[in-house]
Parts: C-alpha cells; sequence; structure tokens
C-alpha cells in the first residue's frame, strides 16, 4: 500500500512518505511528507547545502494533482536556510519549485493545459485562479530556461515588434528562421530593449550570425549595425510593399477629396442628434469603396473588384498610376534576384519621375535602405516567418488578459512557441 501511495503521489526517491490521512471536513487528503538526509538544508535557489537558520512558518502545505474528485496537498516542515549567496531563504524540498505552493507534478500539468486548453478550461479543471497559472507557468519557464540555452546555435534570426496591451505597450521578439521557434521576448520597442538581447547573446554568438531579418526599422538596424556588422540584415518585403500601399491610399483619399468638391460630389446629410455630416455621391462614391480594390493582390481579385480597377483606369489616371506604382514594386519582389534587382532601379526611376509627391518621397526611402532591400531580393529572406509568429502571440495576449506581468505572457508564448512544452507527469 505504500508503494502505491507514493505512486499516486509522484514522490520521487528523495522523499519520505510518514502517513497519508483523509480530512472528511474539509474533503482533502493530506500527506504528510519531508525529504531525506541527503535532502535537507539544501538553498532552495542554488541547491548548495547551507547551514540552518530557523524553523521559518513552522508546516506548509502544497496542492497536488486531484484524486479523482478529492484534492490533495502535502504537508511538510519548511525551514529556512541561510544560503551564502542568496541569504536566508526557504530549504528546498524535491517535490515542489522554490516558491511555489504547488507540487511540481501539478505545476507541469497546469503548463501543458495552459499551452492546449482554453483559459476557463484550466482553472474549473484545475480549481485555481488565472493569475496563479500565469505564476506556475513563469517559474516551468524559469526552470526550462536554467537548463536549456535557447540561443545556442542561432545563425539567421528575426526582429519585430508586437503590441500586447493599450497605451503604447510593445513586446520585442526574435525568431529563429531555421527551426520557426520564438527564442527571445521582452517588453519594449527601442535599441535598448534590443541591446538586452545581444548583451544576452554575447559577442562570440552575435558573431556567428550570418542573416537578420527585419520590418525596416531604424532602431533595428542600428543596433545591428553596432552589434553584429557582419550580419546581412534583410528588408522584409511585406513591410515595405505596405509603404506603397500607405502611398497608394494617400493617393486615393486625395483624389477621393477632388471628387466630392466637384458639383454632385457631396451632399450634406442629418442625423436624430441634429448633427449634419456629408455623404460622397457619384465618383466620389465609387472612389470611397475602390479602396480593397486597389489593394489586394490581382490574382486574387474578384470579378467586381476587376471591374472597378478597369474603371479607375477609365476616369482617374493619378489614381490608376500609384496602383501600378504599388505593383511595380511587389512585383520586383517575387521575381528576386538580379532580374528583381534591375525591376527595382527601374521602379526607383519611375518613383522619381511620377509626379506623385507619396511616391516620390517613397522612393527616397527606399534609397535609403538599399542595401537591406538588395540583401532580401539576393537571399529571399522576410519577416514571413515572424509574422506567423506574431499571429499566434496575439491569440496568446487574449488567453493571457489577466496576467499580473507581462513576464506571464512571454512565458506562455515560450511554451507554446519556444519548442519546450512540458509533458504532462507519468507520461
Amino acid at each position: 500500500m505504500h508503494r502505491v501511495w507514493r505512486r499516486l503521489l509522484e514522490l520521487d526517491e528523495l522523499t519520505v512518505l510518514e502517513s497519508v490521512e483523509f480530512d472528511p471536513d474539509a474533503q482533502m487528503v493530506i500527506a504528510s511528507v519531508r525529504p531525506k538526509a541527503r535532502a535537507k538544508r539544501r538553498c532552495g535557489r542554488c541547491g548548495r547545502r547551507s547551514p540552518g537558520y530557523d524553523h521559518g512558518e513552522g508546516r506548509r502545505r502544497w496542492r497536488g494533482l486531484d484524486l479523482g474528485t478529492v484534492r490533495l496537498v502535502l504537508e511538510a516542515e519548511a525551514p529556512r536556510v541561510t544560503c551564502r549567496d542568496h541569504g536566508v531563504v526557504v530549504a528546498k524540498v524535491p517535490w515542489a519549485r522554490h516558491g511555489a505552493r504547488q507540487t511540481r507534478a501539478f505545476e507541469d500539468t497546469v503548463a501543458w493545459l495552459a499551452t492546449n486548453c482554453s483559459k476557463v478550461a484550466v482553472t474549473q479543471l484545475t480549481r485555481i485562479s488565472w493569475r496563479t497559472v500565469g505564476s506556475i507557468v513563469t517559474r516551468v519557464v524559469a526552470e526550462v530556461d536554467a537548463h536549456t540555452d535557447r540561443l545556442d546555435g542561432l545563425t539567421r534570426i528575426g526582429i519585430d515588434e508586437i503590441s500586447y496591451r493599450k497605451g503604447q505597450k510593445y513586446l520585442t521578439v526574435v525568431v529563429d528562421h531555421d527551426t520557426g521557434r520564438l527564442v527571445w521576448a521582452e517588453p519594449g520597442r527601442d535599441r535598448a530593449t534590443l541591446r538586452r538581447f545581444f548583451d544576452l547573446l554575447g559577442t562570440d554568438r552575435s558573431a556567428r550570425l550570418t542573416h537578420i531579418s527585419g520590418d525596416g526599422a531604424e532602431w533595428i538596424a542600428t543596433v545591428v549595425a553596432e552589434r553584429a556588422p557582419h550580419a546581412v540584415l534583410c528588408a522584409d518585403p511585406f513591410h515595405v510593399v505596405a509603404w506603397a500601399t500607405q502611398c497608394l491610399d494617400e493617393v486615393r483619399r486625395e483624389v477621393w477629396n477632388e471628387a466630392r468638391r466637384q458639383a454632385g460630389g457631396m451632399v450634406a446629410w442629418g442625423s436624430h442628434s441634429g448633427l449634419r455630416y456629408n455623404l460622397s455621391r457619384g465618383d466620389a462614391r465609387k472612389i470611397q469603396h475602390s479602396r480593397w480594390a486597389l489593394w489586394k493582390n490581382p490574382e486574387d481579385l474578384t470579378a467586381h473588384q476587376r471591374a472597378k480597377l478597369d474603371w479607375v483606369a477609365r476616369t482617374s489616371p493619378k489614381l490608376h498610376r500609384a496602383y501600378l506604382l504599388k505593383e511595380g514594386l511587389r512585383f520586383a519582389f517575387k521575381i528576386k534576384g538580379e532580374a528583381g534587382k534591375q525591376a527595382l532601379d527601374r521602379w526607383l526611376a519611375w518613383a522619381q519621375r511620377c509626379r506623385l509627391p507619396a511616391f516620390v518621397a517613397l522612393g527616397r526611402k527606399i534609397k535609403r535602405h538599399l542595401p537591406a532591400i538588395h540583401a532580401t531580393l539576393e537571399h529571399g529572406l522576410s519577416n514571413g516567418l515572424i509574422e506567423s509568429v506574431n499571429t499566434r502571440i496575439r491569440l496568446i495576449t487574449r488567453i493571457a488578459f489577466g496576467f499580473k506581468h507581462p513576464q506571464a505572457l512571454i512565458a506562455l508564448a515560450m511554451l507554446s512557441l519556444g519548442g519546450y512544452r512540458p509533458a504532462l507527469p507519468g507520461r
């Protein structure tokens, strides 16, 4: 029977099982345990054997995995020791992580559930709060990072930022292009944040980086030039084409406003509150509704959207020219290589004489980023993988709503996307 209880409680060889009792009032199984002599009086942080300090708060309980529908707790003494590095800390116990109120098996199960189930499912099944789940995930990831070097072997990485909360709250994320794993994330979106990544990476490993992709942000280019000047910096094609799309939309709004100023292009309309606002009519209305036809790739257009583009080409040469400029830039990234570079040179000459101020300014901007764009055309590296990871981080951000600190969100993202998901106990 003693062996059965040890197996049910997931106790290792360093733990002594003293007794098991059932509390009918609390509907709880209480298992009294203690560490073996060779596991006693060790620092809870580093595990070094240390002299005793006091008895702490007396006996303490750790929540264990439920036995069917009945709760289980492990109960033991929690003395404190004096570590020469960490000072006075609670002594280490074999069945739980330092600072936890749950057993190791319970925390591993919660971490696995957090990466595979919804928030409601995790909290109802384990009968703990969502904020406690965040603390557990943070401890599990900290233990993984203590034994695993996520930054080892990096050669090609992608850097990007993602908003995780309103009020300009961002995370800087780094993804390994070769494995597709999220290897680092930190709150912030500036040079100081990215420098912390390179400080952690170290000079030797930074020298092994061969390719770095980014979205063209100045703070990324500056830090990469400082810490990894030998690495090839590639500009993300999606973001470069997005610059052209923004310029196209600026031209569309300009043409739309011109059409509204013409006779019959605008009508005043009332509302229940007594306020008046203007509605587009005629050509202005058609231009207003042509936005998605102008934005989408030609191969994805519907028949109705193609008809809208044909109408734009007949009635607004200025807007149609802006559309062709956007598609011309996208074509350069589509063909890539030396042909892509030649197409980009022709596009820059066209943009310089297109008489559209937005695209003239875009041409000057692309010339400033020309080395990174040429590297993208030559090596075919983009931030597509990083954008895919960011999409999944956005989903995790919604799931993680309610966590007290962003570190809990980062820990959940690392468990889900970092390639080190915890296994269920006993599996």
